[in-house]
């Protein structure tokens, strides 16, 4: 049991830590070689693509404390237009929104859907797809061509950088790419918990949507997600799924329909950290048995003879991830510890010559091995943000080792749920949000 242990410690380390260091250097060249976002940000925003019409989608559910400041810097972009879903929220969503579209004076580019049950909270996909028609009969009157209409989801704590809206648009100048997503950011990142989630999105998620651009299989995520009209369109049904991450799901169809997935390294949307560790752990059991649960996706994939195999391969190995990578090494990463405290040389540290020089020397590569990916983090988090020293990156990376067992007791729960059927949710409650600041003047 002891070597079969050791074996799959070392395959998956083995498959583990090549991709990711392949994955970081990817992202790190296509993020330079797209330009310096701090560089883009000292720069004046983008001017509006005139061949596009931008419709903004913001589900809301009890979301009175951050919806103004989102209506109003999406309809600062005067040439967009805003759909608030109302799902059923008990509070004034509604009204906050209407109010903070006249201050404005745009309330004429701005719809309220309301939805009241049984219809309402169904889930942020039914939400979504109860949005579209709104967009797709105005479009429709204004004489729209439906592959220059852009349809972007926003969270109702969504904050699109400068330009943020503009920025992805030219990439829809290639008739192959049905979807951009904004890179994201976490606003309130003064705590640790939060900081911990901005190092992931801004680093870790940030490289790995880099490098997926090269194949076209980027992730969609449910905030700061641009999709063609005529895309959503060209598949079966309505485009959102019931599924836990109808993001994910939704960029699985499309990549299945032969639609080209990207990213742009010039722009990014930031939003809320969550403050709580169980609120945390609530939302990553729910991230994770979304993801675990889109592997019904592979059969429809695997048949499509519009994927490439490059994408097929890389869309693949994205989804097994969880799968074969984070709830086995959950599970042997423990045992490898266990081993290196009080293995005394057997099993995967024996080295054959029981020299305490060795076995010190043998400790010390399996910790470069194990943190050489959380460094990294660390260290690309630090030359990326400005914001933290040397120290403090290292630091962070270390720390990440702890911070990695919340995805491992996620990643089990949402297996846990996935079995026993259970999909049903509450949503993560906002708050208020001191640092919204001004509405930009933008055209």
């Amino acid at each position: 049991m002891q070597v079969i242990a050791a074996t799959i410690s070392q395959l998956l380390l083995a498959i583990a830590v090549p991709y990711f260091l392949i994955t970081v250097f990817l992202g790190a060249r296509v993020a330079r070689l797209a330009g310096s976002l701090r560089q883009h940000e000292q720069s004046n925003a983008a001017e509006p693509t005139e061949r596009y019409h931008l419709y903004f989608l913001v589900p809301s559910l009890n979301e009175e404390l951050v919806i103004g400041a989102t209506v109003q810097r999406l309809l600062a972009y005067r040439r967009c237009r805003v759909v608030v879903i109302d799902d059923g929220s008990e509070d004034n969503t509604a009204l906050v929104a209407r109010r903070a579209a006249s201050e404005i004076r745009a309330q004429h580019r701005l719809r309220i859907v309301t939805r009241r049950r049984p219809d309402a909270r169904q889930g942020k996909g039914e939400a979504l797809n109860a949005g579209l028609p709104v967009v797709v009969r105005d479009a429709t009157a204004r004489g729209l061509d439906f592959d220059h209409v852009i349809v972007a989801v926003m969270d109702a704590d969504g904050r699109l950088s400068e330009g943020g809206a503009y920025a992805p648009l030219p990439s829809f100048d290639d008739p192959r790419i049905g979807a951009v997503q904004l890179i994201v950011r976490i606003r309130n990142r003064s705590k640790w918990i939060c900081r911990f989630q901005d190092v992931e999105f801004w680093t870790i998620s940030a490289m790995s949507q880099f490098a997926r651009s090269l194949s076209g299989t980027v992730s969609l995520g449910g905030n700061g997600q641009f999709t063609r009209l005529s895309a959503l369109l060209s598949l079966d049904g309505v485009p959102w799924s019931r599924s836990l991450t109808e993001d994910l799901d939704l960029g699985l169809r499309l990549a299945a329909a032969g639609w080209r997935l990207t990213t742009t390294a010039t722009a990014y949307v930031d939003q809320q950290g969550v403050e709580s560790y169980s609120r945390l752990l609530r939302q990553r059991t729910r991230w994770y048995q979304g993801h675990l649960s889109c592997i019904r996706r592979l059969p429809e994939l695997w048949a499509s003879n519009r994927v490439s195999q490059v994408a097929l391969i890389e869309l693949s190995s994205y989804l097994f991830v969880p799968w074969l990578i984070v709830l086995p090494w959950s599970v042997l990463q423990q045992w490898v510890l266990v081993e290196l405290a009080f293995g005394q040389g057997r099993g995967v540290f024996a080295t054959g010559l029981g020299s305490p020089v060795w076995q010190i020397g043998y400790a010390l590569l399996w910790y470069l091995i194990s943190f050489l990916p959380n460094l990294v983090i660390g260290l690309v988090y630090a030359r990326r943000t400005r914001a933290v020293g040397l120290g403090t990156a290292l630091v962070l990376g270390h720390l990440m080792i702890a911070w990695n067992y919340i995805g491992y007791v996620a990643a089990w729960l949402g297996l846990v749920r996935m079995l026993r059927g259970r999909s049903g949710w509450d949503k993560t409650p906002r708050v208020r949000d001191a640092g919204a600041g001004p509405v930009p003047a933008i055209s």
